[in-house]
C-alpha cells in the first residue's frame, strides 16, 4: 500500500496543483479583464484564493497518510506557499516588464516553474511523514 500511495502522490500533486493553478489563473484573468485590476495586484488576490484549494487538496490527497495534523502542516505549507508567492510575483513582474509575453501566458510559465519548488518542499518538509504516518 505504501508503494502504491507513493506512486499516486505525484499524480495527485499534479491534479491538485493544476486545479489550484487554474483557479489562480482564472481569478487573475477575471480581475484583469472584468475588474480592470493590474495583473500583479490580481495575482496577489488569486494566490489567497488558490492557497485554500492547494492546501486542502495536498493535505487530503497528494500527501495523505503523512501523519501530520492539518494545523501543523498548514503553517509549514503557508511558509512554502508565501515563499512561492514571492518568487512568483518577482518572476511575473520580470516577465511582464522584459518580455512581450501576454500576461496570461507569463503567469502560466511562472505557475508551472514555482510548482516544482512547491513539490520538493512539500514532499520533504511540509508533509514529511511522521512515525504516526508510516
Amino acid at each position: 500500500m505504501h508503494n502504491r500511495q507513493s506512486l499516486a502522490s505525484p499524480v495527485w500533486f499534479l491534479l491538485v496543483g493544476t486545479t489550484a493553478a487554474l483557479v489562480h489563473w482564472g481569478v487573475v484573468v477575471a480581475l484583469v479583464e472584468r475588474g480592470s485590476w493590474s495583473p500583479l495586484a490580481a495575482n496577489l488576490l488569486a494566490w489567497i484564493v488558490a492557497f485554500g484549494v492547494s492546501f486542502t487538496g495536498h493535505h487530503r490527497f497528494s500527501f495523505r497518510g503523512h501523519g501530520r495534523q492539518p494545523i501543523g502542516s498548514a503553517g509549514r505549507f503557508a511558509v512554502v506557499s508565501f515563499t512561492g508567492l514571492l518568487v512568483n510575483e518577482t518572476a511575473y513582474a520580470m516577465l511582464l516588464r522584459w518580455t512581450g509575453l501576454p500576461y496570461p501566458i507569463a503567469l502560466m510559465v511562472v505557475l508551472a516553474t514555482v510548482a516544482v519548488g512547491t513539490w520538493l518542499l512539500s514532499r520533504h518538509w511540509v508533509f514529511r511523514r511522521t512515525s504516526a504516518g508510516r
